[in-house]
Parts: C-alpha cells; structure tokens; sequence
C-alpha cells in the first residue's frame, strides 16, 4: 500500500491508526476555541452601551455591524487560507487561527470605543477561521467511512463551545465585567491553540507543481455536480441563522422584562441550545452516514425552518427556553451533513479549497446577516426577524433537493 493509499485510510506509513487520536485532540482544541471566542457572545449588546452608545435605538444597529464585521474580512480571507493550506498544510492554518484569535480577543478587552471594537473585529476575520481551518484537517486524516460521525463530533465540539462559552462568560461578566471577560477567553484560546501544537498529527507532504496542476484551481471546483448548490446552502443557511444573532440578548430582555441577570440568562438560552445540539450533531451525523447526507439535511432544514417561525411567539422566558431546546435538536445535524456532502463531492487534495469557498459564503451569510437582523429590529421590532429567518430556510431547501447529488 502507497503513503497516500494509507492516509486516506486513515493510518500512518507503519500501520498504526492515526486519525482517533487526531480527532480527539482536535475536539478538545476546537472545543476550546469555541469557548473562547463564545464567551462574549451574551453581553456584546450591553458591552457596546458601556464604551460610549448611548442612543438604544443606535445599540442593536452596531450589533448588527459588529456582528457583521469579522464575517466581512473572513469571506475574502477565508479562501486564500484555504488555498494556502493545500499546499502547505492544514494543522499550520489551525494554529494561525487560534493564535490569532487569542491575541485579538484580549484586545478586545483593552478598547476605548465601538470603532476600536469594529477594528479588532475586522481583524478577527481576516486572521481567525478556526472551524473551517479544523474542518479540513479533520477531514483529511479522517477515514471516508467515518466522515460524517467525525464531522458529527466536530459540530458538537462547536456546540458544546456554543454553550459552555456564553454561559460561563455570561455569570463571570455579571460577576468582573466585561473587560476581564475578553481576556480570560483570549487565554483559553491560547491553550488550544497549544494544545494542536503539540497533539494534532497531520501526514502532509507538500505536493509538487504536477501534483498541484493535476488538482486544478478553485475555478474546476464550481464544475462539480452539485458543488455551486452547496455554497448557496452554505450562504443562505448562514444568512437565515445570523439574521437572529444580534438581537436575541435584546430579545430575551424584552420578553423577560429583565432589569437583573441579562447576560446569565442569554447565556443559559445560549447553553441548553447548544447542549441538544450537540446530541443531535453526533447522533445525526452517524444517521447520515448510512441514511444519506442529502435526504438528513432536507428534514433538518424543514424543522429548523419552523421552530425559528415559533420564536415570534414565544411571550415568557418559560416557553422560550422550550422553544431553544427543540431548536437545538432540529438545527443540530445541518451543519454535519453539509460538511459531509462537500467532503464526498471533493477530493482530500482539494479539501483546503472546498471548504475554504464554503468558509467564505458562511462568513458573508454572517455578514449580511446580523446587519439585516439589526436593521429590522430598529425598525419593525425583535419579533418579525424569525418570521424572515423562517421563510429563508424554507426556501432554501429547494436548491438541496433539486441540484445537491446523492
């Protein structure tokens, strides 16, 4: 068996298997990132009150613009740090990210004003990409028999982070405020990114000019069956999702009337989603493996589609939490799935590019996103938002089912 015949099955040159272990510090480290950056994911509106907005009207806009920011630069950036790491590896391109984000994130700590914070943003995006930059690691140390529960476990590292994060950085920020609160999160993104220093394993040798001809440009991508669909699912899933990001701690406030606690509370909203999620992306990305990709991620869809439709109903923290529980197992398997269908429609020698383009119309989803999101609820209130987010994932369904290959 050849070097490359053996990493694709996901062993080292002497036979051993490599890839659990890989996968497992991977997990760990993304988990940890996640944390990090998720940690001011539930005050980031009332931050924005403490450095000088003082207009409520103005607060959910510069959420919606700062929540955009990071997802600007990343839609140009992230391709370029794909292509990047087809030829010079993805674990170097994780370490980039993490470092980068520990860095920016306790700087964030340290601003004066919204536009120091807008700045710092706009850096984070250009230089972090953490899931995207594991994604294709995991992805090619990884069995193919494996993928989706690998990627399964990924989301769930994702969701876990999604949880814990705004939940701890929502009690330690009621407790030492916000500022203290972007430094811890930049330490605990340091430690990941250690923790792939020295634990991640990746067999990469660096193709050669004939190897790399014979893959193609990013360009013989949108050539693939199914490949430009997908990009629209990534965009348009990402879009309907972030619409909401901005204003749910707004969201939570006004239907609780919460005067105390706000940024606990959004964080325990954050948590309980993240916790089912977390089941869900486990146990449907190992679904999908044997159920198919594409027939799991049209249910998936469906669902998320009507439990974002319920949240303009919810009238008390009760019935909302319920509301984030059920939503976190409807949305749970998406991203698993759709990762799994990019990694079988593409080759492990083009994986860097693939999920780079896919890293790109996620971020610009997450850019226009949070300013539609913003701007709506400056003027037509926090509710309408979800019924937009509703009918987005309705519609986006429809590329999946007549254009994305089995």
């Amino acid at each position: 068996m050849t070097p490359t015949a053996k990493e694709n099955a996901g062993q080292d040159t002497d036979g051993t298997s490599s890839w659990r272990s890989t996968l497992f510090v991977m997990f760990v480290a993304q988990l940890l990132s996640i944390v990090g950056f998720a940690f001011v994911l539930p005050f980031i509106p009332f931050y924005i009150r403490e450095i000088g907005v003082t207009d409520e009207k103005l607060v959910p806009v510069w959420a919606g613009i700062l929540g955009a920011a990071a997802s600007l630069t990343m839609t140009i950036f992230s391709p370029i740090w794909g292509w990047l790491s087809d030829r010079f590896g993805r674990k170097l391109m994780v370490e980039r990210a993490m470092f980068a984000g520990a860095v920016i994130t306790m700087a964030m700590g340290m601003v004066g004003n919204v536009y120091q914070l807008l700045i710092l943003l706009l850096l984070s995006g250009a230089f972090t990409g953490t899931i995207s930059a594991s994604i294709s690691l995991v992805s090619t140390v990884l069995p193919g028999a494996n993928l989706g529960f690998g990627l399964g476990l990924m989301q769930v590292a994702v969701f876990l982070g999604m949880s814990l994060g705004p939940w701890i950085g929502g009690m330690i920020a009621d407790i030492v405020g916000y500022r203290l609160t972007f430094i811890a999160g930049g330490v605990i993104l340091l430690v990941g990114g250690l923790l792939v220093l020295m634990g991640a394993k990746e067999k990469f040798i660096r193709p050669s000019a004939v190897s790399l001809k014979r893959s193609g440009s990013m360009w013989t991508l949108f050539a693939l069956p199914g490949f430009v669909s997908l990009m629209a699912v990534f965009l348009l899933f990402h879009f309907s999702i972030q619409i909401a990001i901005p204003i749910l701690p707004l969201f939570i406030e006004e239907v609780g009337n919460l005067k105390t606690g706000v940024a606990s509370t959004t964080g325990l909203m954050f948590a309980v989603t993240g916790a089912t999620a977390s089941i869900s992306a486990i146990t449907i990305g190992y679904l999908s493996d044997r159920l198919g990709h594409k027939r799991v991620l049209i249910v998936n869809l469906f669902i998320t589609g009507l439990m974002w439709a319920a949240h303009a109903l919810a009238r008390n923290i009760p019935q909302l939490l319920v509301i984030r529980i059920v939503f976190g197992f409807a949305a749970g398997g998406n991203l698993p799935t759709m990762n799994a269908l990019v990694g079988k429609l593409t080759t492990k020698e083009t994986y860097g590019k693939a999920y780079g383009l896919m890293a790109s119309m996620t971020s610009l989803g997450m850019t226009l996103g949070p300013l539609a999101g913003g701007i709506m609820a400056s003027h037509m209130g926090f509710r309408w938002p979800f019924v937009v987010v509703s009918l987005l994932l309705s519609l986006v369904v429809i590329p999946v089912i007549l254009s994305v290959k089995r």
